[in-house]
């Protein structure tokens, strides 16, 4: 079998994983509505419940000693998160605007689906939890204040899979996730607005006007 076969065997192979764990969540778990900034669970909370966004934008934050806050990422809909890999929940998480949120108890899951399917399940969530965590160590730790905002643009883009996106979070929790400055955020946008990258129809909207140009920032 070539690379490129392998490769395509292993896509197949997470979508297939993909699909039946989400039909076992649909079966099993119980949708729940979310207000606007509403809490889902807290940090330091026991992790015994796996969910799933239905609608809406989910984000996760961490309190620090000190007050300040830092985002962890942003969930959109049907992207699990809430999977730890200890039993707690390192951050929080808060619905970013009204959500329905698909809730499902990890034991019930795992007697349900059996070692083998909840295995690859939970692995699938933690591997994708990981992937995103070192992109946020390598933008938080080595990125220009420019290149950090290029890379969350074209993230969203790349996650909403189109150049017209709307933004459900503000500039402070924009700042936040990227461990910027709210002034510094908007003097970013401004600058990629001026250079015709990006168009801003609103404060909560933007299409990307020149990709590769985009791309070239984000590197």
């Amino acid at each position: 079998m070539t690379q490129t076969q392998s490769l395509d065997e292993a896509t197949r192979l997470r979508g297939e994983t993909k699909a039946a764990s989400s039909d076992i969540m649909m079966g099993m778990g119980v949708r729940m509505s979310f207000a606007k900034d509403e809490e889902i669970y807290g940090q330091d909370e026991d992790a015994d419940l796996i969910y799933r966004v239905i609608s809406g934008v989910v984000r996760t934050t961490r309190i620090m000693s000190d007050g300040r806050r830092q985002i962890g990422g942003f969930y959109y809909s049907d992207e699990m998160f809430g999977v730890e890999p200890d039993g707690r929940h390192r951050f929080s998480a808060e619905a970013l605007c009204d959500c329905s949120i698909l809730v499902v108890k990890a034991s019930a899951l795992h007697a349900v689906a059996g070692d083998g399917a909840f295995g690859r399940l939970t692995w699938a969530a933690t591997n994708r939890e990981l992937d995103r965590a070192q992109d946020h160590l390598l933008l938080l730790g080595r990125k220009t204040a420019a290149e950090r905002v290029a890379s969350f643009l074209l993230d969203l883009s790349t996650r909403r899979a189109t150049e017209a996106v709307t933004l459900p979070m503000g500039r402070q929790d924009m700042a936040d996730y990227l461990g910027l400055t709210i002034e510094t955020v908007s003097r970013m946008l401004t600058q990629l607005q001026s250079a015709m990258v990006v168009e801003f129809a609103s404060t909560r909207s933007f299409r990307i006007c020149n990709r590769s140009a985009l791309v070239r920032m984000a590197q």
